[in-house]
């Protein structure tokens, strides 16, 4: 009996999904090389012109421009079936690790492996600001901008928030500045049916949620959601941007801890799919470690739910609602040097990362006391990235378990 269509084009999804490992510049290459070239469904400029579009939109870009080729090559129904599937499997992997963790976590082989990971998660993030800086500093304003930016969240412990709405501000005002240029010529007009009405009904169950925890105020589930709902405005430049405002929120409001942080990046970082999932662990330990009058890990698995949809389902809402306006939003020079001053300031937020997880990480006693182990591994994995991420997250795990035989305790 012959697939209809859309089966098929879920289980090409659920695939995706399953296989999709490396970041955003790997989801995207593995999407540009099955949509474009494999199954020429988009030719070249389409697909481009998708992927400028969703990096004007917060929220994890990749799962964005699944939702997008969705929507263009069958409406919403297929804009629903591809950018869920491919964001279950990584959530319904990291929720089990996320079981794992809180019931074996003290386990002394369990111990062992994440002292081997965390080295390896700072040079991935180390990694990611290096290539960030090249691809995004080209000009001098975009340096100061980053400069800036490090500086106020690292020395200053400024929000988040208003680092990110000040450069997008300053580029707004001088576009030119950052380079920026009238657009070429536009592509042909979509003549696809507007999805707003679709958008509006994202909005509403992403916020009716939100709105009915609010009423309860006082207890957790109601933060989790107006925090992560806040988080999924104001993600721009993927997970590692927006990590520093989250470990600064987690860890002051005593939801995780700062070791507890770089573990749930480490398990994110062996999970299929967008990296933001990262937020999903972060929101099962907070429930779970302040489970109030529900079994712990009950409050775990619903403050994870929480923290998934609170972050995936804008992404649906700004997708629909702006995909009619591609052509005008990818021409404003305006907008694009808002973009281009933000990715800037992404460049300086990921070192700010870097530096915060490498101080807990390589210094957890202080500067003048290094952990020898986990400073060799991080120089090991920084001289082997071009492995790639599982490998290098594969050989970090067999150094942490054989730690004890390495170091001698």
């Amino acid at each position: 009996m012959a697939r209809s269509p859309l089966v098929s084009f879920a289980l090409f999804w659920l695939k995706i999904g399953c296989i999709s490992f490396g970041g955003p510049a790997a989801h995207i290459g593995l999407m540009h090389r099955e949509v474009v070239d494999r199954h020429k469904w988009l030719d070249d400029a389409r697909f481009s012109h998708a992927l400028g579009f969703c990096m004007l939109l917060p929220g994890p870009e990749a799962q964005q421009l699944a939702t997008y080729i969705g929507w263009r090559l069958h409406g919403v129904r297929g804009a629903l079936i591809s950018g869920s599937l491919f964001v279950l499997p990584s959530a319904l992997l990291l929720w089990v690790l996320s079981l794992v963790y809180v019931t074996n976590g003290q386990a002394p082989a369990v111990e062992g492996i994440f002292s081997g990971l965390q080295p390896v998660v700072v040079a991935l993030i180390v990694t990611a600001a290096w290539r960030t800086s090249s691809r995004s500093l080209r000009t001098r304003a975009a340096i100061v901008t980053a400069a800036v930016a490090f500086l106020l969240l690292t020395i200053w412990h400024v929000p988040f928030p208003v680092i990110l709405v000040a450069a997008a501000v300053v580029g707004l005002v001088c576009p030119q500045s950052f380079g920026i240029q009238p657009a070429d010529r536009p592509l042909a007009a979509d003549k696809l049916p507007s999805p707003h009405r679709a958008g509006l009904i994202a909005l509403a169950m992403w916020l009716v949620p939100v709105a009915g925890l609010a009423l309860y105020p006082g207890g957790l589930l109601a933060q989790l959601a107006a925090f992560f709902s806040t988080t999924s405005i104001l993600t721009f430049g993927g997970a590692y941007a927006i990590l520093p405002y989250v470990a600064q929120v987690a860890v002051n409001n005593g939801w995780v801890s700062p070791a507890e942080m770089v573990d749930g990046l480490a398990l994110s970082e062996t999970t299929p799919g967008p990296l933001i999932i990262v937020l999903q662990f972060v929101g099962f330990l907070a429930a779970h470690h302040q489970p109030g009058a529900l079994p712990p890990l009950l409050a775990g698995t619903l403050g994870a739910l929480i923290a998934t949809w609170t972050t995936f389902v804008p992404s649906f809402a700004w997708v629909f609602l702006g995909a009619p306006h591609i052509e005008r939003m990818r021409r404003n020079v305006r907008l694009s040097g808002g973009l281009a001053a933000v990715s800037a300031c992404v460049a300086g937020i990921i070192t700010s990362l870097a530096v915060w997880f490498g101080s807990h990480v390589l210094f957890p006693k202080g500067i003048e006391a290094p952990d020898v182990f986990a400073c060799v591994v991080c120089l090991a994995a920084l001289a082997g990235h071009r492995l790639g991420v599982l490998p290098l997250i594969l050989l970090g795990a067999l150094a942490g378990l054989a730690r004890p035989f390495l170091t001698g305790g």
